[in-house]
């Protein structure tokens, strides 16, 4: 087993790093709660335990700038002591920024902090790798701070006007394909002191908020799925849908009827997918797991079911009651542990669509019970 520490766990890179670590074999995660920093004994307790350290813990840009360079290096320096003390070398993998460029107190933090770790690597003869990583966006980032992606959507989903401050081209990297990157150092131990992070997506600041306004008119009104032409747009539509409030679903659908029965649009979409269905006796629950990347839509056809949702690292349980006789869809969000319950008396009948062809090798579902 290897025994990762994670610095800034409960931060959004760190939340997702923590989520995809802890359903990874061989590898056991070590608690860390940011208060660490504020107890030399707990610190120090936590570097001993550790194999490898992610060290993402700090302050960005949108702090007080007279505070920020002295807290960011002030939390490396801290690391570096317990690790001292204890006499401790571990693997340490560094989250700096593309912003080390640019003379500010964030990026300038960022630099200094990057090179005391690789300082210390030296001395102790053991292996640190820093990641110069462009803007990351996804799922549950905090709006207003971590990402003008997440500003966006969440914007768009409360029925705000988003403002272009500055409508420059931003390389971006999505924070799952960023959180797989930091997997394979951990297992693979690179011997490389900086890498730099490649960008999966990049585009004007106007032209991503052009797309996520599509995604408010097209999905949010209509329920139909948007042309994702790529994989950047699949990163960015699930970003878009972290946002939306869990009231939204059960998407009631409009039911054509004549002398002949009725029928019911479910889904519209211009991009590939897989379309299958369940029987499902009373009283027995499918799923429980998640996906971290997948798009996915319930619809029961005949019967009524309970449909529960809980997202990764949280207690809060979502509930829907579906009927057949009363046709409607629930998208499952990403990182989303799900599962859909027969809670009648007859066989359940449940139609799901998915975005992409079920793959065994990759097939982006982890056990969780709801």
């Amino acid at each position: 087993m290897i025994k990762v520490g994670i610095t800034g766990n409960d931060g959004f890179i760190g939340y997702h790093l923590t989520s995809f670590l802890r359903v990874q074999e061989n590898i056991e995660l070590v608690p860390f709660e940011l208060e660490y920093f504020n107890s030399t004994s707990k610190l120090e307790s936590f570097v001993a335990a550790s194999d490898v350290i992610v060290h993402l813990a700090g302050v960005n840009r949108h702090h007080d700038q007279s505070e920020l360079y002295q807290i960011n290096v002030g939390l490396t320096e801290k690391l570096i002591a317990a690790a001292n003390k204890t006499n401790s070398n571990p693997y340490i993998i560094f989250s700096s920024s593309t912003q080390e460029e640019k003379n500010n107190p964030y990026g300038n933090s960022k630099r200094k902090s990057r090179e005391l770790l690789e300082k210390w690597a030296k001395e102790k003869k053991t292996n640190f790798t820093g990641l110069i990583i462009p803007n990351v966006f996804g799922p549950f980032g905090q709006p207003f701070y971590n990402s003008f992606i997440s500003t966006f959507s969440y914007q768009l989903n409360h029925n705000e006007e988003p403002i272009i401050e500055t409508d420059a081209k931003i390389n971006l990297i999505f924070v799952f394909d960023l959180v797989k990157i930091i997997h394979h150092l951990v297992i693979n131990r690179s011997k490389e002191s900086k890498i730099m992070v490649p960008h999966n997506g990049s585009g004007k600041v106007s032209e991503i908020l052009e797309k996520l306004r599509s995604y408010k008119s097209i999905y949010l009104s209509n329920g139909i799925i948007p042309d994702l032409d790529n994989y950047f747009d699949i990163c960015l539509f699930n970003t878009f849908r972290s946002y939306i409030d869990y009231k939204f679903y059960p998407f009631f659908l409009k039911v054509h009827e004549d002398n002949r029965g009725h029928l019911v649009e479910l889904l519209k979409t211009k991009i590939q997918g897989q379309i299958f269905f369940s029987y499902t006796k009373p009283g027995i629950t499918r799923g429980n797991h998640f996906h971290f990347n997948k798009i996915e839509r319930f619809c029961v056809i005949k019967g009524i079911a309970e449909i529960k949702l809980k997202k990764v690292g949280t207690k809060d349980i979502i509930k829907y009651d579906v009927d057949g006789r009363n046709p409607s869809f629930i998208d499952i969000p990403v990182m989303h542990s799900h599962n859909i319950t027969n809670t009648g008396n007859e066989e359940l009948l449940t139609l799901f669509w998915t975005n992409e062809f079920y793959n065994p090798e990759k097939p982006d579902t982890y056990y969780e019970e709801v």
